[in-house]
């Protein structure tokens, strides 16, 4: 078994000895350009064209939970890997419990006006606030898959009144479902954080714009985890700057690294971190990734296969 790794900017050495510990009887080698050697399985992260292309291939492993920069080469170029050759994604791997430290983190921070009482810091004022109540505070996800019922069911021990909403749906306990396009707007009504997850599609691109954000609770919070291309900038700072919005806590953007000039970076109520909600954990990864391919070795079933037509 061959198996060829890829990473711009991963420490290949490290991956590299810890899957051949987890599969000795593998041939692994960090991929160089003009490596043509036989292959059976690909690791990989923004891989160059010619590392893919024309390989025949019993499957390609994403380092990471999202597909769509491979999913958007290929739509480029459409010939660096066959339709028949299996892609598969890190559905967890340690990233649940990271996105759910960072979401159950942020919301007590709103419920618990923390943003409120660091502008009254500012400015050296003494002013106990009113505290919100739960069964006001409403938290939607928007994305139920792996992740997105990770932090659904993190937020449960809250007693926040929870929901969620995807593009089929979901059977979470203690979270009311909402499915389709058709029950969007009922999802949003009475939304007080609206917390997004969704992967990136045609379909779920720009999202997150003024139709929908006029649709949540008046004073709601936004925080975005998944994709920058779900949130529509301009929309975002327009219904904070008229406080439709009363904050925003955001991971991912349109563009990475933000540049200093946008505006987010200066806006007193968003709050943002540089991609870091959740991050491929090397052991984590790598025992999935080994697992799944003893499993394709011996024909049993596995999980984390991307369907291109959905995108994820």
């Amino acid at each position: 078994m061959d198996i060829i790794f890829y990473h711009p900017s991963f420490d290949h050495h490290y991956w590299l000895g810890a899957i051949r510990k987890a599969l000795p009887q593998a041939n692994i080698r960090a991929w160089t350009k003009g490596d043509n050697a036989p292959a059976d399985y690909a690791l990989v992260w923004h891989p160059p064209v010619d590392m893919l292309k024309g390989r025949k291939l019993k499957g390609v492993f994403a380092l990471g939970a999202g597909v769509d920069s491979i999913l958007g080469q290929l739509k480029a170029h459409p010939e660096m890997l066959a339709e028949s050759i299996p892609l598969f994604r890190l559905e967890d791997t340690g990233m649940g419990l990271q996105m759910q430290e960072y979401a159950v983190s942020q919301v007590l921070h709103w419920f618990r006006r923390f943003d409120d009482y660091q502008q009254l810091k500012l400015q050296a004022k003494w002013q106990p606030l009113d505290e919100y109540r739960r069964e006001d505070f409403t938290i939607g996800v928007l994305g139920a898959g792996v992740l997105g019922g990770k932090v659904a069911e993190s937020l449960l021990a809250w007693g926040f009144p929870l929901r969620c909403w995807s593009r089929s749906r979901k059977s979470l306990p203690g979270v009311t479902s909402f499915a389709g396009v058709a029950e969007l707007g009922d999802f949003l009504h009475g939304t007080r954080v609206l917390i997004n997850l969704l992967p990136n599609t045609p379909e779920t691109a720009g999202i997150i714009n003024h139709a929908l954000i006029e649709q949540l609770a008046d004073e709601s919070y936004v925080m975005n985890l998944a994709r920058g291309v779900h949130l529509v900038e301009k929309d975002l700072l327009q219904a904070l700057n008229n406080g439709k919005l009363k904050g925003a806590m955001l991971d991912v953007f349109n563009q990475e690294p933000l540049p200093a000039n946008n505006p987010l970076w200066a806006h007193p109520r968003v709050a943002m971190t540089p991609h870091i909600a959740a991050v491929t954990r090397p052991d984590e990864a790598i025992a999935f990734i080994t697992h799944t391919i003893l499993q394709l070795e011996q024909g049993l079933p596995v999980t984390g296969l991307v369907d291109r037509q959905r995108g994820y």
